[in-house]
This record gives structure tokens, sequence and C-alpha cells, in this order.
């Protein structure tokens, strides 16, 4: 009787540290995952602040209004069509959408 015992708590413990383990790796996948959005985000955030900037020194360094023009034109496709792929990317990405808008 005392052998089914411990053999019991023998079973429990193993099953706990089973839990444990299952849950660590959950928690990095999890925060792998985190890691993986907020890199997008940043990258979305600095990708809009260069479109910005670019557009910037297109309209101080650049005297011919058809060049600036066309410059700036190929901006904005650049950036509608990184908005255009946030908005079909999952619904959390969604937010990103406004940083670029405001170029």
């Amino acid at each position: 009787m005392k052998e089914n015992k411990e053999e019991n708590w023998k079973e429990i413990s193993e099953d706990i540290s089973k839990v444990t383990k299952k849950v660590k790796e959950s928690m990095t996948d999890e925060n792998i995952v985190d890691d993986l959005k907020e890199s997008i985000f940043e990258t979305i955030q600095n990708t809009s602040k260069l479109l910005k900037t670019i557009v910037e020194k297109v309209d101080s360094t650049i005297n011919d209004d058809d060049i600036r023009n066309e410059t700036k034109e190929v901006i904005n496709k650049i950036n509608s069509e990184i908005s255009e792929t946030i908005k079909d990317s999952p619904k959390e990405y969604s937010d990103t959408e406004n940083i670029l808008e405001e170029e």
C-alpha cells in the first residue's frame, strides 16, 4: 500500500513537471509572437518616418517642379502600397495604417 501511494505521488510530480514545462514553452512562444508584432510595428513606424523625410528632402532640394512632383508621386505610390498591405493584414495591424496616412 505504501509503495502504491509513493508511486501515485511520483506520477503526480511528473505530471506537474510536464504541465510546468508546457506552460513555460507556451509563454516563450507568446513572447516570440509579441516580439515579432512589436518589430513589425516599429518597422512600419520607421518606414513612415523615412518616407516623410524623403518627401521633405525632395521639397527642399529639387527645384524642377516636374521632377519634384513625379518623385513625390512615386513616394505616394509606395506609401499607398504599404497601406494596402496593412489593410490586407490581420486586424492587429490596422492601427498602424493611421501612421502611414499621416504622410
